[in-house]
């Protein structure tokens, strides 16, 4: 199996009508609980070997994952081997001791262990740790080397945010492809199936640290798509460093500072890159757009590395990936002009917007936050649209993986502006925010030339000052907004960022008020 082979058969299933997988879950599986579930447990010694370096193990179904999910290992030479159910590949756990299922039942997904190059040092020689996931609906969970699992990437999106509700594509199948014996790279191909399109999906897989994946896809639409997420991330954000962030919020009653798998969206389009703070605790969900024409990348970030600020011993939010999202060329790769999909002018990242969905939330196992960058133009069907993008997962930063030299912001808080003369309660008509920036780039001292340029979409933005901060050797901006009267219904947006002789030196703070 090649990726022009996936492409095929993708546009064998867009040609015809959709057909919904089976709903044959046996009633045993189906009625687990999420501890059941988890009690069934793969063997490791049962895992496919692929080369020296990476295995893979396999997922049973049951619970929430109902569907069947084809699995083959594609050798270096040769045709496909399915990977055949046996039951004897689990310890089934005690909820289903005495059940025997048919050997037709299948798998719902597989997980890719890596041999990394700094195992520690009691692990034995060879010891491979787990690294990837694919498990349910087209997602998938990548971290690298010492960090936890956090967020989630999909193949796609359709309908994120949309009155009729959201649809959610399967990937169908995966074909594991074997490397050479000593590789340090894997490519998995896989099709992807939903009422309203089909595709063909390829990944190279580059664990380390940062762990490295180039997805290439080829999409065949059944129906015109008028809103469609291209790499699409999904993550949580219950509270941060100023709460849950919305006006009027309800504050968490939690001995934890913060808790979130990511703490803002980062977009780099033109000539700007752009620091959205996540937000929680609004009445209802909300929906921003940022431009990007063309994209440069995109991605969501645990900026926040330092365990005091959330104090959680077995989360270890502090270890939680980032993901940054980069567009390339799909032109370039060989294997798309071989897909026969027509580009558009520029590739599918040139025009539109990366949209970000925030849903109000109480629980933290809820992923509430989603991030994907919708083209302006509609997918129209019978018309393939093909793309190729870089993920990469994000620790500390400063990192290569985001295009600039430009200063970060690592926190934003709010509080009252009267520190002299406090009334109380506190006028809400005076606000005072202070923006922390940080890089390698900015002056380490006083300098007159860095100032302060902020904005807001309504209100006032008052006697904005920049000022260094010795302790960490970056700056910060101080500035007091004073809200309108009345307050617009929605979010007030305010933006700063820094200048140094007229220079951007920092991305642009964008935070809803």
């Amino acid at each position: 199996m090649t990726f022009e082979g996936v492409v095929a058969q993708a546009q064998r299933l867009a040609a015809a009508p959709y057909a919904a997988p089976a709903d044959d879950l046996p009633p045993a599986l189906a009625a687990l609980s999420y501890d059941g579930y988890r009690r069934i447990v793969f063997r490791p010694a049962e895992a496919l070997r692929l080369g020296r370096n990476f295995s893979a193990q396999l997922f049973h179904r049951g619970f929430l994952q109902r569907k069947r999910v084809r699995l083959f290992v594609q050798p270096r030479d040769g045709a496909p081997r399915p990977v055949a159910y046996d039951q004897r590949l689990f310890d089934l756990g005690k909820d289903l001791a005495g059940q025997r299922f048919a050997p037709d039942l299948g798998f719902a997904g597989f997980r890719l262990h890596y041999a990394f190059a700094d195992a520690p040092k009691d692990r034995p020689p060879g010891f491979q740790e787990e690294f990837l996931v694919f498990l349910g609906a087209s997602y998938f969970r990548l971290r690298g080397d010492g960090q936890e699992y956090g967020l989630s990437a999909r193949g796609l999106a359709i309908g994120t945010g949309a009155p009729e509700g959201e649809e959610f594509p399967d990937f169908v199948a995966h074909w594991i492809c074997e490397p050479e014996p000593e590789a340090r790279t894997l490519t998995v191909l896989s099709l992807l199936d939903a009422p309203s399109v089909a595709g063909a999906y390829r990944f190279e897989i580059a664990p380390g640290d940062p762990s490295r994946m180039t997805v290439t896809a080829s999409l065949h639409p059944r129906r015109r798509l008028d809103k469609v997420g291209l790499a699409p991330l999904t993550s949580m954000f219950l509270h941060g460093e100023s709460g849950p962030g919305a006006r009027n919020a309800q504050p968490f009653d939690d001995f934890r500072p913060e808790v979130h798998d990511s703490d803002g969206l980062a977009v780099a389009a033109g000539g700007e890159r752009l620091w959205r703070p996540l937000v929680n605790g609004r009445p209802a969900p909300q929906i921003s757009a940022f431009r990007a024409a063309p994209l440069r990348g995109f991605g969501l970030l645990q900026r926040e590395r330092n365990f005091a600020a959330y104090l959680d011993v077995e989360a270890r939010h502090e270890a939680r990936p980032g993901h940054w999202i980069e567009p390339v060329e799909a032109e370039a790769r060989p294997e798309m002009v071989a897909a026969g999909a027509s580009p558009r002018p520029g590739g599918a990242f040139a025009d539109g917007a990366v949209q970000l969905f925030e849903i109000p939330s109480r629980e933290e196992y809820m992923d509430n936050i989603v991030a994907a960058f919708v083209p302006a133009t509609p997918l129209e069907a019978g018309k393939p649209l093909r793309l190729a993008y870089r993920l990469t997962t994000v620790g500390a930063e400063p990192t290569g993986a985001l295009p600039g030299d430009l200063a970060r912001v690592v926190s934003t808080r709010v509080g009252s502006a009267e520190r002299l003369r406090p009334t109380q309660p506190p006028s809400p008509e005076r606000r005072l925010y202070a923006i922390d920036f940080e890089g390698p780039n900015l002056p380490r001292d006083h300098d007159a030339r860095v100032r302060a340029v902020v904005s807001a979409s309504a209100g006032e933005m008052v006697e904005p000052v920049a000022a260094p901060v010795p302790q960490t050797g970056g700056w910060r901006i101080y500035v007091e907004w004073r809200p309108p009267a009345p307050l617009p219904p929605g979010d007030v947006i305010l933006r700063a960022h820094l200048e140094r002789d007229s220079d951007r030196i920092s991305e642009t703070w964008d935070a809803p008020a």
